[in-house]
């Protein structure tokens, strides 16, 4: 039995047009970031790879998202995912100074980049292109608690904190989507497609553990706490994508 509705397109879109409004302040220094420099030699790598993947541009998606949303009559679902865009690239930003205060300099390719970046080039399918997206966004909240807890830096601190308020509803939009579009998929189908979100999840976790493992264990991440943390949350996204969730009217 349904516990829930799914929120409107235009709901959703009054969320980012306030949260756009309401960012935390960032206590910018005028000399660096209050790092320490072996804590940065920990994690350097990571944030300049991770901060290249925050600034797509996002084309594709939005090409993807328009063409849904004239399929679907739902023309504000464009909009949503512009601002969603918009939010995403600000985070590129905040991480993009973080590196410059730092003496950091911003990475221009990255192996786990360029195949994330491939993938979702190849995908036109709305469904398709926001499944590992949500899987991708699920475990940026594990890596910026573990970032959080490596650095006393209070500006990358606070950095960390307002990429992880904004991840929360990013999940919540993309797995009510999923739902939205597994709506009339019989449950048969459903639990194929599921199983089929559990291999591709397990890939996703293996690549960011290969390529950020040093910072995860930074902030006190092991293999075995990393994998338990990552589980619970998609957990409660595939919890979030089942429509049977919902109350459809």
């Amino acid at each position: 039995m349904g516990e829930r509705r799914v929120r409107s397109t235009e709901e959703w879109l009054d969320y980012f047009q306030q949260n756009a409004a309401r960012q935390r302040p960032i206590p910018w220094q005028t000399n660096g970031i209050g790092a320490d420099p072996a804590e940065l030699a920990s994690i350097r790598r990571s944030l300049q790879a991770w901060q290249l993947g925050e600034t797509s541009d996002g084309a594709h998606l939005a090409a993807s998202a328009d063409r849904y949303a004239t399929a679907t009559g739902d023309p504000a679902y464009r909009d949503v995912i512009d601002l969603f865009i918009r939010e995403e690239q600000r985070h590129g930003a905040l991480l993009g100074r973080v590196l410059d205060d730092a003496g950091i300099p911003r990475r221009r390719a990255d192996w786990g980049d360029t195949l994330f970046r491939r993938l979702r080039y190849s995908i036109t399918d709305i469904e398709v292109w926001t499944t590992p997206v949500v899987m991708v966004e699920t475990l940026a909240m594990v890596y910026y608690n573990a970032i959080r807890r490596a650095t006393g830096s209070p500006v990358l601190r606070a950095v960390c904190a307002q990429i992880l308020a904004d991840e929360v509803p990013h999940v919540q939009l993309q797995c009510e989507r999923l739902a939205v579009l597994l709506h009339n998929r019989s449950r048969a189908r459903f639990r194929l497609t599921m199983l089929a979100h559990r291999v591709l999840f397990l890939v996703v976790m293996l690549l960011v553990w290969a390529g950020h493992h040093r910072a995860l264990r930074a902030g006190g991440f092991t293999w075995t706490h990393y994998r338990r943390a990552a589980y619970a949350k998609m957990r409660r996204g595939w919890q979030r994508m089942d429509p049977q969730r919902y109350v459809w009217t």
